[in-house]
């Protein structure tokens, strides 16, 4: 597996709070095992050439340039000296330098030297020495190796160095360190559930989607089973938002570039675009996102005070050409099914707008049992350069969106860096079963796109103004909100959503008419159904559909037939016994069409 350098500092430095001390204090241990695992790998392999070893969220790496492929053995005899090292109590002794000596120190280490040579004149070169291992690095560490609490290697990975792809390809050494022996043991144990849930492993195990070298990386394609999932949570969000008075519009795939150039993506956004197809002298793009073409919409026709606000909804396919180390089964594609909506209102229905699209949300992921969420209010950083410049309408925006949120009662906490190039955001944070957050729905408000695309109204002084255009996406994604409801669920999605919702298992051959005749009169009251005809034993069927986490299994035989009768048997292994056909159907339309988590009324 290929994975991207996190944007970061250069060196080897720790992004925590310092205000939290113990996030601080695992955070300064993490960062010594890394050096530690440098060291011991440097004991192996003495030509290894060292790239950078930050803490990360829930433990550290490192990344290096070897000789040959690291094996699970090598893993294992570099945490072997790991601990060496780590009962040795080496002390981390701290030292400056010129940069004329770092470069001499470092002269055999090309990354190293690389970084040294990109630091600003002026800048403070440091180094760490554990044992006898010196590193470049800011630090800081613990006081010496003994002070590292329990750890663990876990897998190695590929990076390329910087993150460019056109830069070297290292090998990341990933581990985790903890306090104490019971923290790890929990780790790890969370680690074993999140590789059961792996939605890459059951989206091949449950037939639901694939990736291909044939179509390329990053664009997955969806088997009968998988699009069935992707046409439940477009058609529940497509309804629900429709009662909430939103309309569907439909804009195509591509966009003349001249429109991006003018919005602000082609200067703010083009590192993730696609590169343009010339058709004689116009050039086009694959569309990244719909706002530009939503407002492009927008003006064609005449508006007036009266007809705002306009909601208008698309389940737009989009293409962003995001890094091939960055890619990551659905949660992290290059083509991408966004529920977007863009609101066109006035200044003054900001908050009601907002208000609606906070209610839909809130129900949406209420359904699906997303109830531990935190809002992030996503702002710019005033000292960066990736924002549109024009601070009048940044301040406008936040302030719409601050009031906003405080009429309705909504907690948030700011983040500044994490804002649209076009405006500030509040973002929902999602956390799925096994405590990891995701950033699912997002509601944006922007001042500064509409003016760029000429977007006007005629208020009710008759003159023209432009509309506020709120960007509203409830579950983000379909490919990535799909990745994560397969972990979410691990797979067994709730009865509404399960692909195949009953199995009819008929006990012998002669029992296959009846199985049939069950199974039309499921279709005729909407249900999924499949007839399991193989000739195979009845408790392999069973345990095959549990295992394709089919919500129900009915079995049927003499018995059965004669009373028009199932034996009801669920996924969670629980016997319900004997029900007639129409007691079964009215249960399961009971808790299909509540969209009920359980499997029985």
């Amino acid at each position: 597996m290929v994975e991207a350098q996190p944007e970061m500092s250069e060196l080897d430095d720790i992004e925590v709070d310092v205000a939290n001390d113990e996030q601080y204090e695992l955070a300064r241990m993490r960062h010594s095992a890394a050096h530690v695992m440098a060291e011991a790998v440097r004991e192996i392999f003495p030509d290894v050439q060292l790239a950078i070893g930050p803490a990360i969220d829930d433990g550290f790496y490192y990344d290096f340039g070897l000789p040959r492929s690291l094996t699970p053995d090598d893993l294992e005899e570099i945490e072997l000296r790991m601990r060496d090292h780590i009962a040795a109590a080496e002390e981390f002794e701290r030292a400056e330098l010129s940069r004329e000596e770092a470069l001499e120190t470092f002269s055999d280490q090309e990354y190293k030297l690389e970084l040294i040579r990109d630091l600003p004149a002026g800048e403070v070169i440091s180094t760490f020495q554990n044992g006898e291992f010196l590193d470049l690095c800011r630090g800081p560490h613990v006081d010496d190796t003994s002070k590292i609490g329990p750890v663990k290697l876990m897998s190695v990975a590929g990076a390329y160095w910087r993150g460019d792809e056109n830069r070297p390809m290292l090998q990341r050494i990933y581990g985790t360190a903890w306090r104490t022996q019971d923290e790890l043991d929990a780790f790890l144990a969370q680690q074993e559930e999140a590789a059961r849930r792996d939605h890459r492993r059951l989206g091949r195990e449950l037939g639901l989607f694939t990736l291909s070298e044939d179509i390329g990386a990053g664009i997955p394609i969806f088997f009968p089973k998988g699009e069935i999932v992707r046409h439940l949570m477009e058609k529940y969000v497509r309804d629900l938002q429709t009662t909430y008075g939103y309309d569907h519009v439909w804009t195509g795939h591509l966009v003349r570039e001249d429109l991006y150039a003018r919005s602000g993506h082609l200067e703010h956004y083009s590192d993730v675009m696609f590169p343009p197809m010339v058709d004689n002298e116009v050039q086009y793009r694959l569309k990244p996102m719909n706002c530009p073409s939503h407002m492009t919409l927008f003006n064609q026709q005449l508006h007036s005070y009266r007809e705002l606000p306009l909601r208008w909804a698309e389940f737009a396919t989009l293409y962003r050409y995001e890094k091939s180390g960055e890619l990551m089964g659905l949660t992290r594609v290059r083509s991408l099914t966004q529920d977007d909506c863009h609101i066109f209102c006035t200044p003054e229905q900001i908050g009601e707008e907002f208000g609606r699209a906070l209610d839909l949300i809130t129900e949406i992921l209420d359904t699906y049992g997303f109830q531990d969420y935190r809002i992030q209010l996503s702002l710019r950083d005033e000292e960066g350069d990736k924002y549109v410049a024009d601070d009048e309408k940044w301040t406008r925006a936040e302030q719409a969106l601050r009031e906003a949120m405080d009429a309705k009662g909504v907690a948030y906490e700011p983040a500044t860096g994490e804002a649209a190039f076009y405006g500030p955001k509040a973002d929902f944070m999602a956390s799925d079963v096994l405590g990891r957050e995701w950033q699912l729905s997002t509601i944006q408000v922007d001042f500064i796109q509409p003016e760029r695309l000429g977007c006007t109204y005629i208020g009710e002084d008759g003159q023209q103004h432009t509309p506020v255009v709120i960007h509203r996406a409830v579950t983000g994604s379909t490919e990535r909100f799909m990745g994560v409801l397969i972990e979410h669920f691990a797979g067994a999605f709730p009865v509404w959503l399960a692909p195949v919702q009953a199995t009819v298992i008929p006990i012998a051959d002669r029992h296959v008419e009846y199985a049939e005749q069950v199974a039309g009169q499921l279709r005729e009251a909407g249900l999924r159904v499949e007839v399991d005809k193989r000739n195979e034993r009845m408790q392999h069927k069973i345990r095959e559909a549990q295992l394709q986490k089919v919500p129900y299994m009915l079995i049927v035989g003499n018995r059965e037939a004669d009373a028009g009768a199932v034996s009801v048997r669920l996924r969670s292994e629980e016997d319900l016994g004997s029900q007639s056909v129409d007691e079964f159907i009215a249960n399961a339309v009971q808790v299909i069409e509540s969209k009920s988590l359980e499997l029985t009324p």
